[in-house]
């Protein structure tokens, strides 16, 4: 089997020993991005923000990778408060119109850099 690692300035460098993202011969496997604007390296402030700009990270490195949003089978969300589920998910539910991949949300004690919200996926390539 065949993989490539993904990279792409559009979205933010990797802040650990990973890459954005591996792409095999059917698959892309992102890592989780967070909200930082990859523009400034900053993190956004507050859930509905960061939740844009990671949606749009995510985006970025599946486009890297010749997938699309349009393209996931599965994500995972990680949320440093489940309270913030209904904000995340009325985000979420405006960049998967139509037919939404299958998905699960935890909560989890903390995410790098205090980031309030992460997201990774799973999406078809070719």
């Amino acid at each position: 089997m065949n993989r490539t690692i993904i990279s792409t300035e559009k979205a933010p460098a990797a802040v650990g020993p990973y890459s954005q993202a591996v792409k095999t011969e059917q698959f892309v496997f992102t890592s989780g991005q967070i909200g930082i604007n990859p523009l400034t390296g900053q993190l956004r402030l507050g859930i509905e923000e960061q939740s844009r700009q990671v949606l749009s990270n995510l985006a970025a490195v599946l486009a890297a990778a010749g997938s699309g949003m349009e393209r996931i089978v599965k994500t995972t969300i990680f949320l440093t408060d489940i309270a913030e589920f209904s904000t995340v998910n009325k985000i979420y539910a405006e960049a998967f119109t139509g037919q939404p991949p299958a998905r699960s949300t935890v909560q989890v004690s903390a995410l790098p850099l205090g980031a309030l919200v992460e997201i990774e996926a799973v999406a078809l390539v070719n």
